[in-house]
């Protein structure tokens, strides 16, 4: 059965299939390196991937034996990272390819959904998702908390353009970088208390509204509703932790002896695309999105900060 396409079609059924080599291939990169229950369940991944792989070629009528460079740099990275991860990197990788493939598939039913060929997309969709996912979530303790997630890129996001804001704004007022290191730094550990004390509370008061549903729920006697809550103290410590950690990212240029905000834009700007790129990938967000986001924050940040910084030195005469 091949699929009849259109040239959007094509470009989408490419992408497609490679993705479901890359997942292939790394179940066999994995498979190498991993301990005895983890083997197994690459194994069972391994099967499946082959089959679907096949349908997949054979619905759109596309063979592809090679995956592209930048995939293949993608695939030496997260391998990397998971010999040194061992088994908890490779569960945490297992679970952000299967965060992405449920988005992915989606993408292929959305598309196919009004098309003669859907009931055959259907029933592979449906083993994808009720025999590949399963596995996978039945096999290994679920690791990627969508909480957590929330938690660092909260922490490490704000940090870094707040921060690099001051870092701007500080610049153009003090134009020293002895009084913009002293100032940032202050800004950092000041942000990183106040934001880790803001996600104790709101936190703390989320799980005492669950409290109370859970309890009412249990009164009138209806099925209690499992649930697994991040702990305060927990999210408070992720949260200012990574906020301290991003906000060091526009600091550290200074403390190495930066005359200017340049080199803390450019350093930023490439952790921002870094952290962007990870934690979509975990997360299944959409990595082009996400870092163009991000990259317009951090402009607005600076431009906005500098202008300000600028107008107190030159309009109002404060300087140091």
């Amino acid at each position: 059965m091949a699929g009849q396409t259109n040239n959007y079609d094509k470009k989408l059924a490419r992408a497609f299939i490679l993705d479901e080599l890359f997942d292939l291939t790394l179940y066999t990169k994995l498979e190498k390196f991993s301990n005895n229950n983890t083997k197994v369940l690459l194994n069972e991944l391994i099967k499946i991937e082959n089959e679907h792989f096949a349908f997949w070629q054979d619905f759109f009528n596309i063979q592809i034996s090679k995956l592209n460079f930048f995939r293949r740099v993608k695939m030496s990275i997260i391998v990397l990272l998971c010999r040194i991860g061992r088994d908890t990197g490779i569960h945490l990788t297992l679970e952000a390819v299967e965060i992405y493939g449920i988005r992915k598939y989606l993408d292929v039913w959305e598309h196919y959904k009004d098309d003669p060929l859907r009931e055959a997309v259907r029933r592979v969709l449906e083993d994808e998702f009720k025999h590949e996912d399963n596995i996978v979530s039945n096999a290994i303790k679920r690791k990627i908390h969508p909480a957590r997630i929330r938690d660092i890129f909260l922490g490490f996001n704000d940090g870094l353009v707040e921060v690099l804001g001051a870092v701007s704004g500080f610049f153009a007022a003090f134009g020293m970088a002895s009084s913009v290191l002293i100032a940032s730094f202050t800004v950092a550990v000041a942000g990183s208390i106040s934001m880790a004390a803001g996600a104790f509370v709101a936190m703390g008061s989320e799980i005492e509204v669950k409290n109370s549903t859970q309890q009412k729920r249990e009164f009138l006697g209806e099925e209690k509703v499992a649930d697994n809550p991040v702990k305060p103290l927990s999210s408070a410590i992720f949260v200012g932790g990574s906020y301290f950690i991003g906000a060091l990212v526009p600091v550290l240029p200074v403390f190495f002896g930066s005359q200017s905000v340049l080199a803390s834009i450019v350093t930023s700007g490439i952790m921002i695309i870094i952290v962007s790129y990870f934690l979509a990938f975990l997360s299944g967000m959409d990595v082009k999105k996400r870092i163009l986001t991000n990259i317009i924050i951090l402009a607005i940040a600076v431009i906005v900060t500098y202008a300000i910084g600028s107008v107190i030195q030159e309009v109002l005469g404060i300087s140091i």
